[in-house]
């Protein structure tokens, strides 16, 4: 019997494939936050909602007026599971009451990185999301096999320094791979 050595996809980013059907996940980018053989969990970081950090300080904080700064910071889609919870990947720097280090990216999962986005002394950059993609042990790996994403190392440029909207063919570029070429046809070769 072959010993087969799983490779996890822990700070890798998922590349939904053209003929990606679930409407969850079509033409998205996902960071993958952690990824062990009991399942994975990842954000999606290219889809963002009609929603800004300041609507989110004023059901935090209702009595108090959120900085007009607030209102430029996008909030995004971040998976379909736990959609009131917030979770914020940032550049390293300060470390929140509820921080994890995943290695030139931190997530936050604490209010307190909100409100220092939002007073302008957070951290140098950020991504805010509400909910997050999750997998039953087996299912990624099932999903990877059916061709359903493409993986690429993380780049926090493609994070950080590229607009939303173009983010998933930046990601697709750092492979030598053009979205736009491929068929939306699933299939094996």
């Amino acid at each position: 019997m072959k010993n087969l050595q799983t490779s996890y996809l822990k700070h890798q980013f998922l590349i939904a494939m053209p003929h990606m059907a679930d409407p969850n996940f079509a033409h998205t980018l996902t960071y993958v936050v952690e990824h062990t053989a009991n399942g994975a969990m990842g954000l999606v970081v290219n889809r963002p909602q009609d929603l800004n950090l300041a609507d989110i300080l004023e059901q935090l904080q209702p009595d108090i007026e959120p900085p007009l700064s607030a209102q430029l910071v996008p909030i995004y889609a971040g998976g379909p599971v736990q959609t009131d919870r917030g979770f914020v990947l940032h550049t390293s720097g300060p470390v929140y009451q509820a921080t994890v280090e995943l290695g030139g990216v931190s997530l936050s999962t604490s209010q307190d990185v909100l409100f220092a986005i939002a007073d302008g002394a957070g951290p140098a950059h950020s991504l805010i999301t509400l909910g997050y993609a999750g997998w039953e042990a087996g299912q990624l790996e099932a999903e990877m096999a059916n061709n359903a994403w493409l993986t690429c190392p993380f780049d926090a440029t493609v994070l950080f320094n590229v607009e939303s909207d173009l983010r998933l063919n930046a990601a697709a570029s750092r492979l030598g791979v053009d979205l736009r070429l491929l068929t939306s046809q699933a299939g094996h070769a």
